[in-house]
């Protein structure tokens, strides 16, 4: 039932997008801009461009929304099924986004953080609508953590926290150095470091809304993100 309404949850948003690309807005301003589904975004203020300061949430406070919001953390992946009623599973591959071989991790979010990335992936294609852009997807790469994923990975990798907020279903790694064309053999194509910038400002508008918190990791080459929000 869980997966029947997230496939409900995103596939209204692909069936609009899907539908054809209408005339793009080329300009921007910083009050509004015109989505690919003509809904005006409103837009308060802009990404400095300064991710190290911007995206700089500790720990701490990703930890305390995990907590706040997310499941109590399990020991194996089987536990899943036990929290079935509690988790969203989602797709291998959908539209908006792509998702990495996951070897440490596993694709299930609490609803409230499967929404933030349904938001996030959907903002992030109508920032290219309306920069007149062609279209990416997003990848994401790290999602939910058992203690067993977590145990192999800290042998790993050094820089693996043995708490970390992965363990709760509230977080979610994007990748900013690798996004998958949509129309591979279009001549147009955009720079990861053009591409980076339009997921920050996605990602600025929604922390300013208090959805989440941000961390910008320059070694794993992500954006981490953790929901917020009910």
């Amino acid at each position: 039932m869980i997966y029947i309404r997230w496939m409900l949850l995103v596939s209204l948003p692909f069936l609009i997008l899907c539908c054809g690309k209408g005339k793009a807005e080329t300009t921007e301003t910083a009050e509004t801009v015109k989505t690919a589904r003509g809904i005006p975004l409103e837009r308060k203020q802009r990404f400095s461009g300064n991710y190290n300061k911007e995206f700089n949430d500790l720990q701490d406070a990703h930890l305390s929304a995990a907590t706040a919001l997310g499941i109590s953390p399990m020991a194996l992946r089987n536990d899943t099924l036990k929290l079935k009623d509690e988790l969203v599973r989602l797709p291998d591959e959908l539209e908006l986004y792509k998702m990495y071989d996951l070897t440490h991790s596993i694709p299930f979010l609490v609803p409230s953080a499967a929404q933030l990335f349904v938001d996030i992936t959907r903002n992030f294609r109508d920032s290219l609508y309306s920069k007149d852009l062609p279209l990416y997807r997003l990848y994401l790469t790290s999602i939910l953590r058992t203690d067993e994923d977590l145990s192999i990975l800290t042998k790993r990798n050094i820089n693996a926290s043995e708490n970390s907020t992965h363990r709760y279903g509230t977080t979610f790694d994007i990748s900013w150095k690798r996004f998958d064309p949509v129309m591979p053999d279009s001549i147009r194509q955009v720079p990861p470091e053009r591409l980076k910038l339009v997921l920050a400002q996605v990602l600025f508008d929604l922390k300013n809304q208090q959805r989440c918190y941000v961390k910008h990791e320059r070694k794993q080459a992500c954006f981490h993100i953790t929901a917020r929000g009910k």
